[in-house]
């Protein structure tokens, strides 16, 4: 009968040393993952309370009547309703993400696929990073100057330019990171199969972007429906709807949030609420309609 000799003592120090080490690991993992539900939670009760404030006190001002009656003209009536602001910032916001997103992913596509590290390229992306800093009151008045000095008049197109403005660097330095996330090897792929590079990058790249390029819109679109100074200072005011942009005062719902709050009047302060109520829920229901869009059409894309 054999007995089976002891394992040397430097083995058996390799694997207590490797235990001791996984068990620090796993410790530093541990710790980390807790820190970092414990940042999270930091994070959301603020925005839990928010939202519970919002739908506290805006679910009482809001109704049928609320949605499409007019604003008064008298911030102390109580009552009234905030159509015209919906239909300002649904066209405002609409044409000022028709011109920015367009142009803005179009930028991307070059600074990522043909510019490269060009002078040009490197202009323009500092350029973004400046843009993206300047108050939206600078450039409210910025485009006061530019258009509603020489148009004469304050009118929706205005506030839709300088929304454009505001949304266009976000929109470009957001969808070149989303763009440079999309591997080498898909472009390579497409090249070898002899397929143009601007096919390449509508068939390929685009589609394989476009979660994140979503992402960067919304955010572009959400900050411009939140703005307020470049909305007081080019569309003027109205109290009716008008969906014309191009001539008479307009009006948001972030202007009037701003009007009906900064009043010590109840029926201004349920209306600034209920106003706000609005606004979050229409930013919401578009980020579910473009998520829902992203995701079906990346799933085309694939199957195709």
């Amino acid at each position: 009968m054999t007995t089976l000799a002891p394992a040397p003592k430097e083995s058996r120090q390799v694997d207590l040393s490797s235990k001791s080490i996984g068990a620090v690991r796993n410790a530093k993992n541990r710790a980390a993952t807790l820190a970092i539900a414990a940042c999270l939670l930091v994070a959301a009760i603020p925005l839990g309370y928010v939202a519970y404030e919002v739908i506290a006190r805006g679910g009482s001002s809001l109704s049928l009547e609320f949605l499409t009656s007019d604003i008064p003209r008298n911030y102390r009536v109580e009552g009234g309703g905030m159509a015209p602001a919906i239909v300002g910032t649904l066209t405002i916001t609409g044409m000022a993400a028709l011109m920015a997103l367009p142009v803005g992913i179009l930028g991307a596509v070059y600074l990522n696929e043909y510019g490269k590290n060009s002078p040009l390229a490197r202009f323009i992306r500092m350029m973004s990073d400046v843009m993206t800093g300047v108050p939206s009151i600078v450039m409210g008045l910025f485009i006061y100057v530019v258009w509603v000095v020489n148009v004469g008049e304050r009118n929706g197109f205005g506030g839709a330019l300088a929304l454009a403005c505001l949304m266009l660097p976000i929109v470009i330095r957001s969808a070149e990171e989303m763009l440079k996330l999309v591997p080498d090897e898909y472009r390579q792929a497409s090249a070898a199969l002899g397929t143009p590079k601007w096919r390449t990058i509508m068939t390929v790249v685009l589609p394989s972007a476009s979660s994140g390029l979503t992402s960067g819109s919304l955010l572009a679109i959400a900050r411009a429906a939140g703005e307020t100074a470049p909305i007081i200072v080019t569309v003027g005011i109205t109290y009716a709807v008008n969906p014309d942009l191009f001539a008479g005062g307009n009006t948001t719902l972030a202007a009037q949030i701003f009007g009906n709050a900064s009043q010590p009047f109840a029926g201004s302060t349920d209306r600034a609420w209920g106003a706000a109520l609005t606004l979050i829920a229409i930013v919401f229901l578009f980020t579910l309609l473009a998520r829902f869009i992203s995701a079906r059409f990346s799933i085309e894309a694939k199957q195709g």
